[in-house]
């Protein structure tokens, strides 16, 4: 797994996780990436600082201190949404794991009742479903929690 920052052409920043670099350069590519805050799927891979691990790292001392933000009103409005719509689709749909892909084609050709289901698929996967016309979205990653 491999974490990008990304912008969207409004200018609002966000996180997204990839299964790899090629994976996420497919998945902005086809416009499958949408912006947290303003829907826009004009999203790129911000400028980002590696991170880069070294012996000679000073350990964090054990003061119990976390860093922290401070968010504006939007960013905060953002993620009440998206904790609301985790908590929507946990509710009214069924968690069907990897069986996601084989369950929404089926649902898709009539061959089992359709219902609402959510789970894993791999990006190969979903861009084989969107191609065959099934309508399946990205379940954006809920923010880490305490931030």
């Amino acid at each position: 797994m491999i974490r990008y920052s990304l912008v969207c052409d409004k200018g609002h920043t966000f996180e997204s996780w990839f299964q790899s670099s090629k994976a996420s350069d497919g998945q902005l590519r086809r416009g499958l990436i949408a912006c947290p805050v303003c829907d826009s799927t004009k999203v790129s891979k911000a400028i980002m600082a590696p991170a880069i691990a070294s012996s000679s790292r000073k350990k964090p001392e054990s003061s119990g201190q976390q860093p922290v933000a401070l968010l504006s009103e939007k960013e905060q409005e953002t993620r009440k949404l998206l904790k609301a719509l985790h908590e929507h689709v946990k509710k009214n749909a069924e968690h069907v794991g990897e069986k996601f892909p084989k369950l929404a084609r089926q649902m898709h050709y009539e061959e089992i009742p359709a219902r609402s289901i959510y789970g894993e698929a791999k990006p190969d996967e979903v861009r084989e479903l969107l191609e065959e016309g099934i309508d399946v979205a990205p379940l954006p990653p809920l923010p880490e929690k305490g931030n």
